[in-house]
């Protein structure tokens, strides 16, 4: 049993991940799935699209490494955080398609619970902010609008989770409704000092509390696999949302380190340890881990469109057959047109928390084109990231001036990553192992198995691949960000 199984179940693929006992990379299997978009501002997904790939890839990845499943130790599971499911505790069947981080329908009951003053509590509770990207508005809406639902719940007869949950249900047969520390603190409906669910805000939100899943530790029992799924039961003993594994991943065990991962979109996680710090620049404070009960805090950006800005590229505009294709594009580009593009596809994150704002493109010429918009694309990521820093900064001291460590699909464009070093003018660390967010799901698992070390020594072992350090003027850094900041005003007053 030398073997960790991570399951990365995203926003757009899920992915299966075999892990060795030193912690590499042995076989990578990968799925995607649809996206439903059934009124503009709305995302969802198909659960069973949810379970079939994870089902699918799992099963695919052990096969594709030759390996016999006695040597599978343990599963470790990372997903998608917010996104939320409702389902029968009899038949294990979903009352309606997932409702995605990313969804946008509840932003008139956020903007009312606002107006009506309950953002201040909601915040010193959770640490989030009233948007329609957490999951408790999210399950209200399911309550409010699928027949029959509100009756169901309160009888007990139904369980909400995020996808973490959902997996886990599912993968039990059952047995397990749960969540992790992590999951649980970006449903809206958890009290991050305290650590358990908030009957108060339930009460607001109209949420039975007989809906919700038992919260465990990162690194814990989650009870154990079918055993038709993999021919054995294998023990689920890690849980976190993505960006929090990635945190893990990154050993960002210290307080004052940051992470920031490039995926559909971006995160940026500053370590503040057992300080739970109240951001007054509308930032989250969220739970970064929780180890034998002890909780780890952290300050948290969320920008929504990073690599789905690329896919747009691709999909909408189809400019680009490939992502990589950006960087070439990107280093033609004249730079001196200056075009400026602000992605607010689904709203704009942190620290605006717009989610009624919607995309522009600034500065277009004549002679404006794939290449000028490709690099616009690229850059639009890094002044965002600037943007949480900036944010961070006001917040806590501790993160004025730290190296950024960073993972996920974009970070393989050392293009896009110079600009990202250049416009936050600090260093920018590549790892070795990019594929972070399954790495801190397989070394959670890992460590409650006794197959991996204790964090100090996993932090020993993180490897840099490369240092980007900033090679543009002050000057020119600092004309660069206004121009962004103005694009940024023009398109909230639009």
């Amino acid at each position: 049993m030398t073997h960790i199984l991570a399951i990365d179940q995203g926003t757009t693929s899920s992915r299966a991940i075999l892990f060795d006992a030193d912690r590499r990379v042995v076989a990578v299997a990968q799925e995607e799935f649809a996206q439903h978009y059934p009124q503009s501002g709305w995302v969802e997904h198909d659960p069973s699209d949810l379970w079939s790939t994870v089902a699918g890839t799992a099963r695919g990845v052990i096969e594709k490494a030759g390996l016999d499943v006695a040597a599978i130790t343990a599963i470790g599971i990372t997903n998608q955080r917010e996104t939320t499911l409702i389902w029968d505790r009899r038949t294990g069947e979903p009352i309606h398609n997932a409702i995605v981080w990313q969804d946008r329908r509840t932003a008139e009951l956020c903007a009312s619970l606002r107006a009506a003053g309950h953002e201040p509590m909601i915040t010193a509770r959770t640490g989030l902010l009233l948007d329609p990207y957490f999951s408790g508005t999210k399950v209200k809406w399911l309550l409010d609008h699928v027949p029959g639902a509100r009756a169901r719940a309160e009888a007990g007869d139904l369980a909400f989770g995020t996808v973490d949950s959902f997996l886990i249900w599912k993968l039990t047969g059952g047995r397990v409704h749960a969540t992790d520390a992590t999951n649980a603190a970006r449903t809206l409906l958890f009290n991050i000092a305290t650590q358990e669910w908030d009957a108060e805000i339930c009460a607001l939100l109209d949420v039975p509390m007989a809906l919700l899943p038992e919260v465990r530790d990162c690194a814990a029992d989650y009870g154990v696999t079918r055993a038709d799924l993999f021919g054995r039961e294998i023990p689920i003993l890690g849980v976190a949302g993505d960006q929090q594994a990635a945190t893990v991943g990154q050993a960002c065990f210290q307080p004052g380190m940051m992470k920031s991962t490039y995926g559909t979109g971006c995160f940026a996680l500053l370590n503040t340890g057992a300080d739970m710090v109240p951001s007054r620049n509308r930032l989250l404070t969220t739970v970064a881990y929780r180890l034998n009960g002890q909780v780890t805090y952290a300050l948290e950006g969320s920008i929504f469109i990073a690599g789905a800005v690329v896919q747009w590229l691709r999909d909408g505009l189809k400019i680009i057959r490939e992502a990589r294709e950006t960087q070439p594009l990107a280093e033609a580009a004249d730079a001196g047109q200056g075009v400026v593009m602000v992605p607010a596809f689904t709203g704009l994150g942190a620290p605006y928390w717009r989610p009624d704002c919607r995309g522009a493109v600034f500065g277009l010429t004549r002679n404006s084109g794939p290449a000028e918009l490709a690099r616009a694309a690229l850059e639009s990521v890094g002044f965002q990231t600037r943007d949480l820093l900036e944010a961070m900064r006001a917040d806590w001291q501790g993160a004025a001036d730290g190296v950024l460590r960073v993972d996920g699909g974009m970070v393989a464009s050392d293009w896009a990553m110079q600009f990202l070093s250049d416009i936050l003018g600090a260093p920018v660390d590549r790892p070795v192992v990019t594929e972070t967010t399954a790495l801190g799901a397989a070394y959670l698992a890992g460590l409650q198995a006794g197959l991996y070390p204790p964090p100090e020594a996993f932090a020993r072992a993180w490897a840099l691949e490369r240092r980007f350090a900033p090679a543009l003027p002050e000057a020119d850094r600092a004309a660069k960000y206004a121009r962004w900041q103005r694009a940024v005003q023009a398109t909230l007053a639009f």
